[in-house]
């Protein structure tokens, strides 16, 4: 294994660091508000996980052995599922985090 197998997780681990500090410095409380990430999380997880097991399988989409791991669930690289949790929930941070400093409320907080 070289170190250029780990470029992906290399990728998330920078999209981990420039969001995660959003929850402690601006307060976003995406980590407080477990029940709504996990339910952000399934339909995104679930639709991009069947989008590239069919993309795959038809070949349309394949992994660079040379920049992932090669641990892998079925055919799919445990980066790129990793992928498909990491973005969104850093995509919740970035978002929580203008609604922070907004002081924007959601129908729930009210």
């Amino acid at each position: 294994m070289q170190l250029t197998n780990f470029a992906y997780l290399g990728v998330l681990a920078f999209i981990v660091l420039g969001t995660v500090w959003l929850e402690f410095v601006i307060g976003a409380r995406v980590l407080r508000k477990p029940k709504r990430l996990i339910l952000s999380l399934i339909p995104v997880f679930t639709g991009l996980t069947i989008w590239d097991l069919y993309a795959i399988s038809e070949r349309h989409w394949w992994f660079n052995e040379n920049y992932v791991t090669g641990l892998t669930i079925g055919v799919i690289p445990i980066e790129e599922l990793l992928f498909f949790i990491i973005t969104p929930t850093a995509m919740l941070y970035s978002f929580e985090a203008v609604r922070a400093v907004k002081q924007w409320q959601v129908g729930d907080e009210k």
